[in-house]
């Protein structure tokens, strides 16, 4: 398998996964949906694991152990870029990579990251 084509294919795996929410899926029942062997299946959940991006949860299902997986990285909502300060700065245009205003040492910008970090830690 291509690196190219790998790293789509786990990013699309990682959006399905999102899409599941706290519900998560079946390692089994993504597999069937991506027309993967399970021992590739693995080796991506695995991946994903160990890059911090999902969980797997060792599950008994239908009578046979199996994983579970959950994204451990919640999908941005609405509600979330409302709050982000960049979309209705003042400043905008004068910010960037290389100018003295950048998203690297705004205030406004890492104060709302500290608030959304302790909503995920609390909830």
């Amino acid at each position: 398998m291509s690196g190219k084509r790998h790293e789509n294919l786990e990013y699309e795996i990682l959006r399905m996964i999102k899409e599941k929410g706290q519900e998560g899926i079946l390692q089994s029942q993504l597999w069937k949906l991506i027309k993967a062997t399970s021992r590739e299946g693995s080796r991506i959940s695995m991946r994903l694991e160990r890059a911090g991006l999902v969980e797997r949860q060792r599950i008994l299902h239908e009578g046979k152990w199996t994983y579970k997986l959950v994204a451990k990285k919640k999908a941005i909502t609405v509600d979330t870029l409302i709050e982000l300060p960049c979309g209705f700065c003042y400043l905008q245009e004068k910010c960037g990579a290389g100018n003295p205003l950048s998203p690297c040492t705004c205030p406004r910008l890492n104060q709302w990251v500290e608030r959304e970090a302790g909503r995920k830690q609390d909830g």
